[in-house]
Parts: C-alpha cells; sequence; structure tokens
C-alpha cells in the first residue's frame, strides 16, 4: 500500500512527524488555555475570552497569509520549515512563562503568535509535497498529511484538556508544549531540501495590496480557483459541526463533556480514514471525480446525525451512548461523514498542488488558506446568527445539510461547464 510506503520513506516521514507534532502543539496550547479561562478566570470574563480565542488564533491566517506564500516561493523550503519550528519553540517558552505567572494577556499573544507560527508553516509544508513526492505518490501523501493533522488536533484537544485539570496541571501542560516543540525540531532536520522556486521574488510588504494581487492570480487558474472555493466550503461545514458539538450534547442530549470528546474522537479518525481511503480508491491519480459523491455524502450524514440528536433521548454519558441504538447511530453517522470530508477535501489540495505553476505553488496554497480563513469566519457569524434567532444546534445543522446540498449541485454543473467547453487548464491558466 502506498501510504505504507510513504510512511517508511525518508522523503516523506520527516514532514509528516513534523506537521503532526506542529497540530497536536496548536491544540494543547489552545484546550489548555480554553480549560484554565472558563475555569479560573470565569469570574472576570472568562466566556468572552473563549469566544475571542479563535479569532485570534485565525487572524493571522487572513493577514500575513499572501506574505508566508511568498516567502515559501523565496526560500529554501526545508530551511523555512526548521524556521517555523524554531519559532514554535520560543513561543511555548513564552506559553510556559504565561502558565507558571497565571498570565492570560500573555497565552492569549502567544496564541495569536502561534496563528502566525501556522500561517507561515501552512504554504511551505503543502508547497513541499510535490517536490518530495513523485504525482503518484501525491494524493497517499496529501492524505496522510491531512490525517496526521486531524489525529494530532485530537490529541492534542484531550491531552490539553486533560493536563491542565491535573494537580500540577500547569506546570505540566508548560513542559508537554516545549518537549513536542523540540521533538518537532529534531525530525525537521530531516526533511530534505526542495529547490527554490523564485529566488528573486520581492516579498513586498503592503499586506492588504498583497493578499489583493494573490486573490486575482489564483482565479487566473480557474481549476486552483474552484478547488480553494471547495475546500473553503469544506472549512465551512467543518467549523460548524465542530462548534455544535458541546451545546448540542449538552442540551440537546444532556450529556456530559466526554461526550463531546467522543464527537470530536469520531470525527477526526474518520478524516484520517477518508484522507488515506481517497489514494486507494482513486489509484494514486489526481483527480476531484469522487468530490461530488463525497459531498452529497456530507449532506446524508449531517442530516441523519441531527435528526438522531433530536430523537434520541437524553444519552448523559458516554456509556449511554455506545449503549443504545440512537448514540451508535449518531457516531457512527460523524464516522462516516468525517469519511466523506477526507475524500472531498484530500483531492482539492492535491489539485492545487498539480495544477500550480511550481514557482507560484506556495502563494496558491498562502491564496486557500485566505479564503479559508474568511470562510470559516463566515461560519461562525453565521451560526451566532442563526442561534440568536432561536435555532438550535439540530435545526443549524439540517439547514447546513441542505445548503450543501446546492453546493454539490453547483460542483455538477461547473464540472459539466467545464467538461463541454472543451477547455483545459495548464499550470499556469492558459
Amino acid at each position: 500500500m502506498r501510504s505504507v510506503t510513504l510512511l517508511g520513506s525518508r522523503r516523506f516521514l520527516p514532514l509528516f512527524v513534523t506537521q503532526a507534532l506542529g497540530a497536536l502543539n496548536d491544540n494543547l496550547f489552545k484546550n489548555a488555555l480554553v480549560v484554565l479561562v472558563l475555569f479560573d478566570v470565569s469570574q472576570s470574563g472568562g466566556t468572552v475570552l473563549v469566544e475571542l480565542s479563535g479569532g485570534v488564533f485565525i487572524l493571522p491566517y487572513a493577514l500575513l497569509s499572501a506574505t508566508a506564500g511568498r516567502l515559501a516561493d523565496r526560500m529554501e523550503k526545508s530551511q523555512l520549515i526548521r524556521m517555523t519550528k524554531l519559532a514554535e519553540l520560543g513561543l511555548m517558552l513564552l506559553a510556559a512563562l504565561g502558565f507558571l505567572t497565571g498570565s492570560v494577556a500573555l497565552m492569549m499573544a502567544v496564541l495569536f503568535g502561534l496563528g502566525v507560527q501556522a500561517t507561515f508553516f501552512g504554504p511551505v509544508k503543502y508547497g513541499i509535497l510535490p517536490n518530495l513526492l513523485t504525482e503518484a505518490e501525491l494524493m497517499a501523501g496529501n492524505g496522510l498529511v491531512e490525517a496526521g493533522t486531524f489525529l494530532g488536533i485530537l490529541a492534542g484537544t484531550i491531552a490539553g484538556g486533560a493536563l491542565i485539570l491535573l494537580p500540577g496541571g500547569a506546570e505540566i501542560v508548560a513542559v508537554a508544549g516545549v518537549v513536542v516543540a523540540l521533538a518537532g525540531i529534531g525530525s525537521a532536520w530531516f526533511i530534505p531540501p526542495a529547490p527554490v522556486a523564485e529566488p528573486g521574488l520581492r516579498l513586498g510588504w503592503n499586506i492588504w495590496q498583497q493578499t489583493v494581487v494573490l486573490l486575482r492570480e489564483s482565479r487566473h487558474v480557474p481549476t486552483i480557483w474552484m478547488c480553494t472555493l471547495g475546500i473553503s466550503w469544506f472549512w465551512v461545514i467543518g467549523a460548524t459541526m465542530l462548534a455544535a458539538f458541546p451545546p448540542l450534547a449538552r442540551d440537546t442530549l444532556g450529556a456530559d463533556g466526554h461526550v463531546v470528546t467522543l464527537m470530536l474522537a469520531a470525527f477526526s479518525v474518520g478524516i484520517g480514514v477518508g484522507s488515506m481511503l481517497c489514494a486507494r480508491l482513486l489509484h494514486g491519480e489526481v483527480s476531484a471525480r469522487l468530490v461530488p459523491y463525497a459531498a452529497a455524502g456530507l449532506s446524508v450524514f449531517i442530516w441523519d446525525f441531527a435528526h438522531v440528536a433530536v430523537t434520541a433521548g437524553r444519552l448523559a454519558d458516554v456509556g449511554a451512548v455506545i449503549s443504545h441504538f440512537s448514540g451508535v447511530r449518531m457516531v457512527t453517522d460523524l464516522t462516516l461523514l468525517a469519511v466523506s470530508g477526507g475524500l472531498y477535501s484530500v483531492p482539492l489540495y492535491a489539485l492545487i498542488q498539480e495544477r500550480s505553476d511550481a514557482a507560484r505553488r506556495s502563494r496558491m496554497i498562502a491564496c486557500n488558506n485566505v479564503v479559508n480563513a474568511a470562510a470559516m469566519v463566515l461560519a461562525a457569524g453565521t451560526t451566532a446568527v442563526f442561534s440568536a434567532a432561536g435555532l438550535s444546534p439540530p435545526d443549524i445543522l439540517r439547514v447546513l445539510a441542505g445548503v450543501n446540498l446546492l453546493v454539490v449541485v453547483w460542483m455538477l454543473r461547473a464540472a459539466v461547464s467545464f467538461q463541454s467547453s472543451g477547455r483545459r487548464y495548464d499550470k499556469t491558466g492558459a
């Protein structure tokens, strides 16, 4: 199996380990901070700080992705990865100071810094893959990266919430963050070098202008632009689902926090399975032919999950969930929903890489990050409006499932339009 071969490859394994450890560390810190704020700062606006934390982390993606993409195309990529990992170590040392002193302000500043670090790591992480892998390996490589990212998110989220509540939890989390960062630096040193894409590229520090230029460049290659929109829609779905888990578990099921963890685990494992299954089903071909079917699966399983949540009655804990048919059905829906998500998103990432000109690849990925960030902000705002209007989490998910069907229709119409026009686009959009 190609995925197993890649995991044993000197070309790919160091990058896989580096990015998985980065996802783990980001979420270890974020969830430890969230739990600490909720339990220890509740009297001074802890809930507001928790709501702000997501925006603090995602803001750098909107502000700095254009610069990050240009830097990734200008520098040798393995060197840039090592620089971002060194920055992560510095941030984890500051985080340790924040945990040990109880300074929420310092920890929020670290959260913003981690967002900046992730913004610069994203384009180079995906941009280097085509340099390390053959075209036949690209789908499997992207699937493994996606799987590693979501499993890192799961492990970090669970560990951060659990460790911070232990006696001496702040000290444990502080040490864990530094150790994981050091491990990431160690793995990054084994990533093979990649050719510099465009050595003479000017960075430019007008953030707004660079972002506008980046979006225009991406729109000139219709395949890349459509993939960007498709991935951004996936993040709308993912962000809405993840935001719905806690209130749905608490208010609809009457469940405890462990049920939320079970939901997150089912979602993360499903993404990993779908991501790795993608290369097998497509036999290594970089193709979007599975995407409309996977998108339709998203609607089916979102709708059924919401329907069962309303009719399931009280499922107070994990034991109740796994011992009742309705609970098992909900977990199955979440897993299959996430499998569909992996089958949906991985081909789109691979297409952006494969269709981008080598000298501009990281910028195209950075453009995707900008649009993703805007989509997640839009999803959060829309969910807040729906909640204020009185819609319950299952109602919001039903709306999401219906809108997603419209997106499926748009995808199919666009695909037919491209095919019937006879147009084919090379990597520069000609």
